[in-house]
């Protein structure tokens, strides 16, 4: 079951076999994933390390993770992208920053016990229940559910990881940069100011997106930019000159070159399009 929305929001809900993992390794980089074992064990191999989720483990899963699921047996399966949930505030536990999703060096991992398996169940039943609905009020339901599910799973984690020693990784290093882009792009646009955050050589982090990653450090702050100005752009009746200066740039030429760049159309005719589909 899949929600789209009309700004590239993307939320999905299944349960897969090895003979269906085709739903969940088509531009694997794009989303945040949750995998949860209710069934026997299965293996996972991710970043080349083997991984065993048993029964009732559920574990979490960035787009900067590369993930084999060719020796599963059967998972149930969320995924999501940024446009559809990411919350921007830094301190957030429960942000795409959280402790699920970047709060460790190793992968991070819940085992459900008895009281809370019954919770996480009804849950699922509720997404199930919620994709039944095909009014406009879906997507943002499916937010708030989403966002009660990562609650429980983090007050889970933090009873069992009580004692969590961080040791910085490579992967740990573009996973940060990740998170310092979501906390200042509207503010820092070239890779070399996120360097200086993170006390690093700006060519060093080039490098390791080169090796680790699809993306490069600027299509990752670039293509957050992006997704705010959609957002602002369809979502909101911002001024466009307010929009330019809200995101960074010094003047409105200068963020329409930026965006008809990326989108093949200026800020103006896609806020017209958008307002003419929504009719």
């Amino acid at each position: 079951m899949e929600f789209k929305g009309e700004n590239g929001e993307f939320f999905l809900l299944s349960t897969i076999t090895k003979e269906t993992i085709s739903e969940v390794t088509q531009d694997q980089e794009s989303y945040l994933s949750i995998f949860w074992n209710t069934k026997a064990t299965s293996s996972l191999i991710i970043d080349n390390v083997s991984y065993e989720l048993k029964p009732n483990q559920i574990l979490f899963l960035t787009e900067l993770h590369s993930v084999d699921l060719s020796s599963i047996n059967t998972l149930n399966v969320i995924r999501f992208n940024r446009s559809f949930y990411c919350l921007e505030n830094h301190d957030s536990e429960i942000g795409c920053k959280g402790l699920l999703f970047f709060g460790a060096s190793q992968v991070p991992m819940i085992t459900l016990q008895e009281e809370n398996k019954k919770a996480i169940e009804i849950l699922w039943k509720v997404f199930h229940n919620e994709f039944k609905a095909t009014d406009e009020m879906q997507g943002e339901m499916l937010q708030m559910l989403l966002k009660r599910f990562l609650i429980l799973c983090t007050r889970i984690f933090k009873c069992q990881h009580k004692s969590i020693t961080i040791q910085e990784t490579k992967m740990d290093v573009i996973r940060n940069f990740s998170f310092l882009v979501e906390v200042h792009f509207k503010k820092k646009h070239l890779v070399a100011d996120y360097a200086d955050l993170m006390n690093k050589p700006a060519k060093s982090i080039t490098n390791l997106f080169s090796s680790h990653s699809n993306r490069s450090p600027l299509q990752v702050i670039q293509d957050r930019i992006l997704l705010e100005a959609k957002r602002m752009l369809i979502s909101t009746e911002i001024p466009i000159k307010e929009i330019t200066f809200e995101l960074g740039f010094e003047d409105m030429p200068s963020f329409s070159r930026f965006f008809k760049n990326k989108m093949g159309i200026s800020p103006k005719a896609y806020r017209d399009v958008k307002n003419i589909q929504s009719i």
